[in-house]
Formats: C-alpha cells, structure tokens, sequence
C-alpha cells in the first residue's frame, strides 16, 4: 500500500469507452481512486452505484471518481449500462498499476490462496499526493466516509 503523503504513481489506463486516462492529464483535480475486485458482483455493485448517487457532491468538491479493476473496457461498459453508473472505470487486466499502488496481493479464500485486488481507496491532491487510505474496504458506508474525508483535507 502506498503510505500517506508520498507521490501517487503515474498511470495511464483504458477507461469503459478505449480512451487512455493518464494520471498527469488530472494534475489539478482532487482524485479518489478506487480498487475494486470484479464488475458485476455485490459489494462493487453497491460500492459503483454509491458513488454515483454521491457523483455530483464529488463534483461540487472538485473530485473525480476513479473506479479501476482488471476487467477489460467491455466488460465495463457493459457494468456501467446496466446499473446506470455515472463514473469512470479504468481497466488494468495486467495488474501493473494495480501492483503498483500495491493492491494486488496474496487473498486467502476458504483455504485456498490466490493473487487478487484488495478493495482499496486514494485520495490523491491536486499536486499528485496521497492525502488518505483505506485498504480492506468494507463498502457499506464507505463512500460517505470517503466524502468527509476528502471535505476535511479541503478545509
């Protein structure tokens, strides 16, 4: 995981529609960045459709949404269409940036372990720091955490 205050790692990444997203074409915005597991299951089912409803409060704070897992651009677009999400998903299938921001890591599943995303969240500044961390995220009640958060570092 990355620690608070250090700089946020470069990335440039496929969003749901094929067009690149790279973090230095973001300098100036407040990003919250978040790992998810998989399109289309439960919690980020819940977690993408709570930040949306929350997108224009986002938007009032400056911030954009950043929803990445290592789904490809289909299958996003496809997760986007049907619940009607409102945010960016970036697609990572080759889990570099994912292993970057240190998120892809050893999960242990009924006995078995395996490599998989750590539901994670960034707030990254307008400069390109880390402001806030949260890594084993549990989704409920998470986004309005995110929120005050991301309201208090802009106070």
């Amino acid at each position: 995981m990355l620690e608070l205050e250090s700089t946020a790692p470069d990335f440039c990444l496929s969003n749901q529609d094929d067009v690149e997203i790279c973090a230095r074409d973001l300098r100036g915005k407040w990003i919250v960045l978040y790992f998810y597991p998989k399109d289309s299951t439960p919690g980020c089912t819940t977690e993408a459709c709570e930040f949306t409803a929350a997108q224009d409060e986002y938007d009032d704070m400056g911030a954009i949404i950043l929803g990445v897992s290592a789904d490809s651009t289909k299958a996003h677009r496809n997760f986007i269409e049907k619940q009607n999400l409102g945010i960016t998903l970036l697609s990572d299938p080759t889990t570099s940036m994912m292993q970057t921001y240190g998120v892809w890591a050893m999960k242990k599943n009924y006995g078995k372990e395996y490599m998989g995303i750590v539901r994670s969240t960034y707030i990254i500044d307008p400069k390109g720091i880390v402001k806030a961390v949260w890594n084993n995220v549990r989704v409920k009640d998470h986004v309005a955490k995110v929120k005050e958060e991301l309201a208090k570092l802009q106070a």
